[in-house]
């Protein structure tokens, strides 16, 4: 049924472990996002590296983290170029510390995770050697949507996809029932997009005034969303019908309740890039945004998605 306000967080979580249905081999779609995002990644940490010389030491925390092999590739990605960065600019000073954070919400399988860790240092030290610049990794479980670190204490703020997810689904109280659909549909009533929109904004404000008070002098975000051109092209919106309509058969064969399935809709939302602008320029008191755009590339079934990146 429809979640209240603080009960999303707790039992969302992507499928743990290394099974068929597992995230850890179903996410291909957002391994590429993470790939295809690395131009702004190493434009971001380059940035930040030459505005914190000479660096003994910083810290960079990945939102929504999730498990699998994309977890790592974060930090894998990062490594790689803190070190190309200290043979280009500073190859005689020792190289920097790095302290990652991986974040998600508690019931994520940080087990699988931190079991991975040997096998990923095994790699690194076998690629880098002596280039490798010396770093630790820990794990915080809770919501990005509020503040997860003391004030001024982190250098590097990555998420990919992970905003895409609402701290709740939308309150619908008092609007026309969204009924027969889980999302934004073409059926929908007009308030229940309006009341999309305005749960991403204040989700969206909430997690921007949250990192300012948490990034320190110089530091850098680079966030990753699925997005959409126009309000008729969401991706999502194709993939929930489909899912739509399968529940709504479970309904009318009376396997799960009509009622249940009319009053739940799920917690996401894929913005227009304008809407991510407005938002982040609203809080211009905060930050300096340094590059938006928008891209596509393709899923293995060939379907378009669009995706938006932003530096700050």
């Amino acid at each position: 049924m429809e979640a209240e306000r603080g009960e999303v967080e707790q039992p969302l979580r992507m499928v743990g472990g290394d099974g068929e249905h597992s995230y850890a081999l179903n996410s291909w779609h957002q391994s590429k996002a993470i790939i295809n995002a690395k131009t702004i990644l190493e434009s971001a940490i380059e940035d930040m590296y030459k505005a914190l010389l000479p660096l003994q030491s910083f810290t960079v925390v990945d939102l929504g983290c999730s498990s699998g092999p994309n977890t790592l590739l974060v930090v894998s990605q990062v490594l790689n170029i803190i070190s190309e960065l200290h043979t280009k600019f500073s190859d005689k000073a020792p190289l920097p510390e790095i302290q990652f954070f991986l974040n998600d919400l508690p019931r994520n399988d940080f087990n699988s995770v931190f079991q991975s860790l040997e096998n990923f240092k095994k790699k690194t030290e076998e690629e880098k050697g002596d280039l490798l610049p010396p770093y630790y990794i820990a794990g915080v479980p809770g919501s990005f949507h509020g503040r997860l670190f003391p004030s001024s204490t982190v250098h590097f703020f990555h998420s990919s996809y992970s905003l895409t997810w609402l701290s709740q689904a939308p309150s619908l109280q008092g609007i026309p029932p969204n009924r027969g659909n889980i999302y934004i549909s073409k059926t929908s009533p007009p308030e229940i997009l309006k009341a999309y929109r305005e749960q991403f904004q204040s989700d969206f404000s909430r997690f921007l005034e949250s990192r300012y008070e948490e990034l320190s002098g110089e530091g850098r975000m680079v966030l990753t969303l699925i997005g959409q051109n126009h309000v008729d092209d969401d991706l999502l919106i194709y993939t929930r019908e489909l899912l739509s309509e399968a529940l709504n058969s479970m309904a009318i064969e009376g396997i799960i309740s009509k009622e249940k399935l009319d009053a739940f809709n799920l917690p996401l939302y894929a913005p227009l890039l304008e809407e991510m602008k407005s938002i982040i320029l609203s809080e211009s008191s905060f930050f300096h945004l340094e590059q938006c755009y928008r891209t596509r590339h393709h899923t293995r079934r060939e379907d378009d998605c669009k995706r938006h990146a932003c530096s700050g």
